[in-house]
């Protein structure tokens, strides 16, 4: 029998696709007041995935394999059979290979747009309040690229040599051992986070995010809820809605912000600019420049070249170290608060401090190179002043409180 040329080109379209979608089973059972379905396959090992889903958590493993297989989890919450089917219907899942790429599509069904001027509107007929799906993906661990998106549920990522990148609606996120640069937007809940070898970029509408070890560049951002780092190689940016923020180290520049919490920072590699509504301030250790404001607390900084700090109404404590990099002029201010400073032998500055409402108050040096004076008598107001250069001078530091007390001390190496 003679085929006809298109005969002939589908046949082999249809050998190419046979070994990219492999075998898929369903079956669907009732337990527990619920009932599931569960969907297996598998496909061909490719460079890329792709999950899309309106709804459902994700967990994509990788590991030393060629090829991928994957389990879905759908509970329908009805009463009969017939009903969960039909739920279960209404969401249709989809998998297959386009060139270099698997996807996993999952969408609801009977679902249409309307357009009100320039904006769409779409109106969803399903029902998503009584369904729930789990999505469990193993891939080769070689994969170049993931990227989920899914309308509401949590995603886990593990096992990935390649770039990570995950949207969803809500819910909690975690990933770890990933060779490349990851990003996450998650309307809300927590973000937790382990190894990462790219840079990481990280937001949340409101919940906690947690940092292990990062060799990129961090970002980092949650409308309400604490972060904390223990490793960032490369700097790191980190802004707060209104939680604590806490890193352990980090190599590079750090920018840290919060709308009304205690930040407390390790040792730093670069530059510091920290800045919190109204909350203390702490940090063990920056390489340069450390800019710190706080609208009501207090602020210590430990072995630091130069600072710039400021405080509402708060004490401040900062040590001065020679670091062998850039040195800059210094200001501590308080509005209401005492100022310590202690000055490691080696370094080299030029002193100028001053209380404003001197009355009560003192300043005290154990550096005989501080001059200390006071304008005024005991019974009008009182200003103190103390001017000085240690080892020749050098930078300015200049030091002043509107009401408090101001110390120069010696520091030890």
């Amino acid at each position: 029998m003679k085929r006809s040329p298109q005969f002939v080109g589908l046949i082999g379209v249809l050998a190419i696709l046979a070994p990219l979608a492999l075998a898929q089973e369903t079956h669907v059972s009732h337990e527990g007041g619920e009932w599931s379905q569960m969907m297996t396959g598998s496909l061909a090992g490719v460079k890329n995935l792709r999950v899309r889903l309106d709804a459902g958590s994700v967990a994509v493993h990788g590991a030393q394999r060629s090829g991928i297989d994957y389990t879905f989890h759908m509970h329908a919450h009805g009463s009969s059979e017939e009903g969960a089917r039909r739920q279960f219907q209404a969401y249709k899942v989809t998998t297959y290979v386009k060139g270099d790429t698997a996807w996993v599509v999952g969408e609801w069904q009977g679902t249409h747009s309307i357009h009100m001027g320039s904006a769409r509107v779409t109106i969803q007929t399903g029902s998503e309040r009584s369904f729930s799906g789990e999505f469990v993906i193993n891939i080769p661990r070689d994969t170049d690229s993931v990227k989920i998106e899914t309308g509401g549920g949590g995603v886990e990522a593990t096992g990935v040599s390649g770039r990570v990148d995950v949207q969803s609606g809500g819910g909690n996120m975690r990933v770890d051992d990933i060779g490349g640069s990851v990003n996450i937007e998650t309307g809300g809940d927590s973000i937790d986070v382990g190894s990462v070898g790219g840079d990481l970029k990280l937001e949340t509408g409101g919940g906690n995010i947690t940092i292990r070890s990062v060799k990129g560049k961090i970002s980092a951002e949650t409308g309400g809820g604490n972060v904390t780092v223990l490793s960032g190689e490369q700097g790191a940016v980190i802004e707060a809605g209104g939680g604590n923020v806490d890193v352990k180290r980090c190599t590079g520049k750090v920018k840290a912000s919060t709308g009304g919490g205690n930040i407390d920072l390790g040792d730093v590699g670069g530059a510091v600019e920290i800045n919190t509504g109204g909350g203390s301030i702490r940090l063990t250790s920056a390489k340069g420049l450390v800019r710190a404001q706080t609208g009501g607390g207090s602020i210590d900084l430990f072995g630091v070249p130069s600072a710039r700090v400021e405080t509402g109404a708060g004490g401040i404590t900062v040590k001065l170290v020679k670091t062998g990099g850039e040195r800059n002029d210094s200001v501590l201010e308080t509005s209401a608060g005492d100022i310590t400073v202690y000055i490691a032998p080696d370094v080299a500055i030029s002193v100028r401090a001053s209380v404003d409402l001197g009355n009560g108050h003192h300043i005290s040096s154990d550096f005989s190179d501080i001059h200390i004076a006071s304008e005024g008598n005991q019974w009008g107001p009182k200003t103190l002043t103390a001017e000085g250069k240690l080892n020749g001078g050098g930078p300015v530091l200049k030091v002043r409180t509107t009401t408090g007390d101001i110390c120069f001390r010696r520091a030890n190496q």
